[in-house]
């Protein structure tokens, strides 16, 4: 990912809460030396000091081919907003766009039912802790051959990051006067992702001062 100087971030405590708050990510594999990507809700969890990946891809999709022998890239990216050249001192300025994007790099390794059913099993929890715990209840209340036929059905994975990226573009090459400006401006648009990358803008703004 292209990061210059001011937008790149690297705390990784803080990428990793922002990959949480925005799980639904694109993973990007190259089968055939073609890029594939799929877009998916992924569960990031963090064991010591390395960030995991889990998820998984439906059996008839290629994508999952590429695992175990390849880099993938899963990428998460939150709001973002357009910026108008007005909100600048300097008449001569031009539009832009301001927003967050992590890139997580890593190689997939693969979850089957037939080869590893307690790990499937445990990513499939894992899924449903993290986006409908009361639907877990249900989940186990069904028949065994549903169960598994859905199961079956899946190649999941888990994708121990080795290189973490992230950017967060929020007006900080503009002067201390411009960042509020353009802050204030996207606080009171009525888009709730406008608001929102203000927001993000307020708190960097607010560490800084």
């Amino acid at each position: 990912m292209y990061r210059p100087t001011a937008f790149q971030e690297d705390n990784v405590d803080k990428l990793f809460a922002f990959m949480q708050a925005n799980s639904f990510a694109t993973l990007v594999s190259i089968v055939n030396s073609v890029p594939c990507a799929s877009h998916i809700p992924l569960v990031v969890v963090m064991q010591g000091d390395v960030i995991k990946l889990i998820g998984h891809l439906a059996k008839q999709n290629p994508q999952w081919q590429a695992f175990e022998t390849t880099e993938s890239l899963a990428i998460f990216t939150g709001a973002h907003a357009y910026i108008s050249p007005t909100l600048y001192e300097k008449h001569e300025s031009v539009p832009t766009w301001n927003y967050i994007a992590v890139h997580a790099y890593g190689i997939p390794k693969i979850i089957t039912l037939n080869d590893s059913p307690e790990l499937m099993n445990k990513m499939i929890d894992g899924m449903i802790d993290t986006y409908e715990a009361d639907y877990k209840s249900h989940w186990h209340g069904l028949s065994d051959g549903f169960r598994d036929g859905m199961m079956n059905g899946i190649v999941g994975f888990e994708m121990t990051i080795t290189r973490l990226e992230g950017k967060y573009k929020l007006s900080q090459n503009r002067s201390q006067s411009e960042q509020q400006n353009v802050s204030n401006t996207l606080l009171q648009s009525s888009d709730p992702a406008a608001r929102a990358v203000g927001e993000e803008m307020k708190q960097h703004i607010e560490a800084n001062e």
